[in-house]
């Protein structure tokens, strides 16, 4: 992923020297643990972990100088490492094992740190939305289907739903971690030939992970299953950012990205302020549904294992991750910083509508009064177009309108919009107790 998108702490378990560090970590727990079992010298592992190299950029370039002799990362890696640690100890690194059993199990743990970070993140997110929601309950605004004016709805109601839908990720998230958190070091095709499943055990419990039956390679429903977490959490940050782009729109500015001091909005004409951080994130979220079509391509493997999944995993999943983490937290601040004008979103509901967004509420008036449903809704609908057309007020149609035989109280109950907004504390309540 280019730096635009990195933020450091998730682009650093991702460089190559995080990715070797973890790889040594697991040859040295398996040689530690083979020493356990009878098959390593108690001396030869001591040596292994005295000896064991510093994962820096001298490393990192020994290995894929050696990498070029190779063509196999893991050869590579294991060449080096052994000579750095010199016979007859360094031998025993990556005894019993295939280069699966150290790549898979070391990805692992890198994905559920991944995921740990993704997690703090939503829980701020999740936390934002449901501050602005409880913030802005109150604050009407125009609720549209199909682009067009609905009935009336609340900031704060979008807010919450927004809210609830992240914690649905969160939860999606947490399950993925959990199905991510596993290894396997049992062998070319799983069925421990070469290696007692103790070794297995003691390898993943010093990484946090559950040992779990597999071929060559760890079942890749669960990567997918990650970039599936993923991709939902990109989808709601773009269900976010599209309603404040619609929003922003200059025949409705009822919202508007926050606007830093010396920012421009654009290099031609001063006076624009553009929705840029929710179109770019919109156009990330896209980005990022991409990685989780081939992460469902890489669960079919031939046999127990080919490695057309390899290469599309080393851009996936840390790009996945990454951009991941660039969604949560530009969404969690553009949700913080949102300019909601409240007055322009009033005005809109009540004269840019001219009341026809109390239809529906004078329709049920006028079957409460005795007029059969197709009856109501033929002048109902005949007023609402003459209104729309005449650009006149709905209610002064309705008023003049032979037909409709409604008081004047029935008529300030069916456009009053407090009795119309009365239920929206179900939303608070809803958020309020989310985690």
């Amino acid at each position: 992923m280019i730096p635009r998108y990195s933020p450091p702490d998730m682009a650093a378990l991702f460089t190559d020297a995080a990715r070797f560090g973890l790889w040594l970590e697991v040859e040295l727990l398996a040689t530690e643990a083979q020493s356990s079992v009878g098959v390593v010298p108690p001396e030869d592992a001591a040596t292994c972990r005295a000896k064991a190299p510093t994962v820096d950029d001298v490393f990192v370039a020994d290995v894929l100088e050696r990498e070029r002799v190779t063509d196999h990362d893991v050869a590579a890696f294991v060449d080096v490492v052994q000579d750095r640690i010199g016979a007859p100890a360094g031998s025993f690194i990556h005894y019993g094992l295939t280069s699966s059993d150290v790549v898979d199990t070391a990805l692992s743990a890198t994905l559920t740190r991944a995921a740990d970070l993704l997690l703090v993140d939503l829980d701020r997110f999740v936390d934002a939305l449901r501050t602005r929601a409880l913030e802005l309950m109150d604050v009407p605004v125009t609720g549209r289907t199909h682009g067009m004016h609905a009935e009336p709805t609340t900031f704060g109601a979008k807010f919450a739903l927004w809210a609830l839908q992240a914690d649905r990720d969160r939860r999606r998230l947490r399950q993925a971690r959990e199905a991510i958190a596993v290894g396997k070091l049992s062998g070319a095709v799983g069925t421990y030939s070469n290696i007692d499943p103790a070794v297995e055990a003691h390898v993943c419990a010093a990484l946090g992970l559950k040992p779990v039956p597999a071929t060559q390679v760890i079942a890749r429903d669960r990567h997918a299953e990650y970039l599936w977490a993923c991709a939902s959490i990109g989808a709601t940050v773009e269900l976010m950012c599209t309603e404040i782009r619609h929003l922003a729109r200059s025949e409705l500015g009822e919202a508007e990205e926050p606007f830093g001091a010396g920012q421009k909005g654009s290099s031609a004409m001063p006076h624009k302020r553009n929705p840029i951080l929710s179109e770019r994130l919109c156009g990330l979220a896209r980005l990022l549904r991409g990685y989780l079509g081939a992460g469902l391509e890489d669960v079919a493997l031939w046999h127990e294992r080919d490695i057309s999944h390899s290469s599309v995993e080393r851009v996936a999943l840390p790009d996945a991750s990454l951009l991941t983490c660039y969604l949560l937290r530009k969404a969690t601040g553009l949700a913080s910083g949102l300019v909601v004008h409240a007055d322009r979103a009033l005005d809109n509901l009540t004269n840019g509508s001219f009341g026809l967004v109390f239809s529906q509420s004078v329709l049920l008036a006028l079957v409460s009064a005795g007029l059969t449903r197709d009856e109501a809704y033929r002048i109902v609908q005949r007023d609402a177009r003459t209104a729309w057309s005449e650009r006149r007020h709905f209610r002064q149609i309705l008023k003049a309108d032979p037909d409709v035989t409604l008081t004047d109280a029935q008529l300030d109950e069916a456009f009053d919009l407090t009795r119309t907004l009365r239920h929206v504390d179900r939303f608070a309540d809803a958020v309020t107790a989310l985690p």
